[in-house]
């Protein structure tokens, strides 16, 4: 579970302030696609940042976790962020910054070797790697590098990247930008399928509402504040 409460972030220009998210308050649930929609500008990758711990908001909480277990992101330091985001916290950005000169399997490996860890866990992120993409369709495509993948291909082993540790978040900006309807659809249906299966809870920000049936719920923000409230998506 993910909760951001009362959050607010601003950013200088020139003289003044300008307020990107202002006293939002809103919670992802495990086991639930939450979109977050809104016009251009309105806050929503701004809402996702703070998510993702990459940036601290000016006040409130981002709560990662449910109960007394649950740890206040807000206020860890950037070096324990960066641990929180590792290890409890997957990200899947527009665009799917695979590395080049790395294979599909590779991607997820590589994985295991970030910040350290144990040699276990290691070994057991290394041994997911073919698990997760075969659970995204591409255990066939394994040893291919993202030139020879196609789009959707490549955002599913973005994706599949983003799910190797287990994480309790998982938070996705835009996955259906760069795809047209068809692949667009594909990817949504997975991102909801793997949200479910995992008991992950996700954050999702689209424009795109074509793909709204594989949402669970959705939320709408416009000038950073939250014009709709999450409401179940029928």
């Amino acid at each position: 579970m993910i909760t951001l409460h009362d959050v607010t972030l601003t950013f200088p220009d020139g003289d003044r302030l300008i307020t990107a998210v202002d006293r939002v308050t809103l919670r992802g649930e495990n086991g639930v696609v939450t979109g977050i929609t809104g016009p251009s500008g309105s806050g929503k990758s701004s809402i996702l940042a703070l998510a993702a711990t990459l940036i601290r908001p000016d006040a409130g909480r981002v709560l990662i976790g449910d109960g007394a277990d649950a740890i206040d992101a807000a206020r860890l330091s950037r070096t324990e962020a960066t641990a929180l985001r590792r290890e409890r916290i997957g990200i899947v950005f527009q665009q799917s910054n695979l590395l080049p000169s790395l294979t599909a399997r590779e991607q997820l490996r590589v994985m295991a070797e970030l910040g350290g860890g144990s040699r276990a866990r290691r070994s057991a992120v290394r041994a997911q790697a073919d698990e997760l993409l075969e659970e995204v369709g591409l255990a066939d495509h394994a040893d291919r590098r993202p030139h020879q993948l196609s789009g959707g291909q490549r955002q599913r082993v973005a994706i599949a990247r983003a799910l190797v540790h287990d994480p309790d978040v998982l938070l996705v900006d835009e996955p259906t930008s760069a795809l047209d309807q068809e692949r667009g659809a594909e990817i949504m249906r997975l991102i909801a399928r793997l949200t479910h299966e995992r008991d992950t809870a996700t954050l999702l920000v689209t424009h795109d509402l074509v793909h709204r049936d594989a949402l669970d719920a959705l939320v709408t923000v416009v000038d950073g504040r939250i014009a709709r409230a999450p409401a179940r998506v029928e």
